[in-house]
């Protein structure tokens, strides 16, 4: 596993990320295979220019599609597009969630079904390209954890297909909400999309933590490089580390990260506004939210209420103390917490699709428990016991396990070349054997504001 540092200080957006994943030396060929076995393979042409931004160096990339009548892709079609695709399991497992939240974060800002929901700007080729291209990316180089600065959203206003809308942009936003993915300010920044639905879905799904990075001897970088003309650098770094000990006692893969914790004692509250409060606290970005029964003074009863989230949080989770408990303080403690690095993942079963935790513990063997929603949800739709659910559910996943598949984050045992990083196998801007002179890159989609002319060093890379 790699510990992966990403700084966004300029926003997020997949064809930045990608860029990065690129200049750190992953073969173009592990973003082109998975895309052919998606069908896509003659459709689209990477344009990767080697650029400078604000007298920074760094990979650009642009993706144009050779689709003569691009298909309107709605989201239930999709979905069973990837699903159906000859895929690596943990691949098909990432590039799903990705799109799978990108979904529901459309259906809700645009009050449409679920499978009903057309993927302009998030489902286009480009859009395909850069999702599945950084996840084949961050399971080539083995990434486990990576930790991400929050990004800035930007301010104003962008065309899109649904006409000029606010910014930061309505996806963002729920993406960020149902994430609890802190936003960092836009203050100081001209009027502009500087994050993207794609990219915040990319970072909402691999981060497991935001804020500032821990302690860590960096030992690759990788420069992602956005076209809009800024005041500064417009770039991403994608950084390759190795942590430094937490502790003499510190088992190795075990992450330490900064928790805080905010606590109230209320005995003025019902239960029901007591499990309001509960609610609002988790679907604000708080981690965890518990309450203890107390006696408080003049041997009143009360309810300790504890909450704990991540740092950049602490404002946003006090408006909602405020808002919906009768407390007129809030007590915070900042606290350190050790956790394992884990994934979310997908398992087929024969009665359908169940989302699965997976945690490496520090020996290096994988753990796995399935999401209790999922297993009580195939239980009323199967009409069976929770506990049969839950022992077929293992029986499959033990089979996933005795055939050999790659677990989450290991490398492929059959395929180890697919595995194996390859830095320095393509020099920066050098064209491959075989590629076609680049043409006229089509402007950043992902940023507004235009696309700079194509410089010495770009080459065209078709699948």
């Amino acid at each position: 596993m790699t510990l992966a540092l990403l700084d966004c200080p300029t926003g997020l957006a997949g064809n930045m990320l990608l860029a990065a994943l690129l200049d750190l030396g992953v073969p173009e060929a592990v973003v082109h295979q998975p895309l052919a076995a998606l069908g896509l393979a003659g459709r689209y042409r990477l344009v990767v220019e080697e650029r400078r931004s604000g007298g920074l160096r760094g990979l650009h990339l642009a993706v144009d599609s050779l689709e003569p009548d691009p298909p309107h892709r709605l989201w239930g079609e999709l979905r069973r597009q990837i699903a159906a695709a000859p895929l690596d399991p943990a691949l098909r497992e990432r590039v799903l969630a990705v799109f799978t939240l990108l979904a529901e974060a459309e259906a809700v800002v645009h009050g449409q079904p679920l499978e009903r929901v057309h993927f302009h700007e998030v489902g286009a080729l480009d859009a395909l390209v850069d999702v599945v291209g950084v996840c084949a990316g961050l399971l080539h180089l083995e990434v486990e954890p990576l930790l991400c600065t929050p990004p800035p959203a930007g301010h104003g206003s962008v065309a899109t297909a649904h006409g000029p809308l606010p910014l930061p942009a309505p996806a963002v936003l729920e993406i960020a909400r149902v994430r609890g993915m802190p936003l960092a300010s836009s203050e100081g920044f001209a009027a502009g999309e500087l994050t993207t639905p794609t990219g915040a879905a990319l970072v909402a799904c691999w981060a497991s933590g935001f804020g500032v990075h821990p302690a860590a001897v960096p030992r690759r970088i990788g420069v992602g490089l956005g076209t809009r003309q800024l005041d500064r650098a417009n770039l991403l770094r994608l950084t390759l580390a190795e942590p430094l000990p937490e502790s003499p006692g510190a088992a190795p893969g075990e992450i330490r990260e900064p928790l805080l914790v905010q606590q109230a004692q209320i005995d003025d509250a019902s239960a029901e506004d007591l499990a309001f409060l509960g609610e609002a606290l988790r679907q604000s970005g708080a981690v965890e939210v518990f309450s203890q029964p107390v006696t408080m003074k003049k041997g009143r009863l009360g309810t300790l209420v504890t909450a704990l989230l991540p740092p950049p949080l602490a404002p946003t989770l006090r408006q909602v103390w405020w808002r919906h408990s009768g407390s007129l303080g809030v007590r915070e403690t900042l606290q350190q917490r050790w956790v394992l690095p884990r994934r979310p993942a997908t398992l087929s079963t024969p009665l359908g699709p169940v989302r699965i935790k997976w945690a490496r513990l520090p020996e290096g063997r994988w753990r796995a428990k399935a999401e209790a929603d999922d297993l009580a949800a195939l239980a009323h739709r199967h009409g069976m016991a929770l506990g049969q659910i839950r022992a077929l559910v293992e029986q499959a996943l033990a089979g996933a396990v005795a055939s050999q598949e790659p677990l989450p984050g290991e490398p492929d045992r059959e395929h180890p070349e697919l595995s194996e990083p390859q830095p320095g196998k393509r020099l920066r801007g050098q064209q491959e054997p075989g590629q076609p002179e680049p043409g006229q890159p089509d402007p950043d989609r992902s940023e507004p504001g235009g696309s700079a002319a194509p410089q010495a060093g770009a080459r065209g890379s078709l699948p």
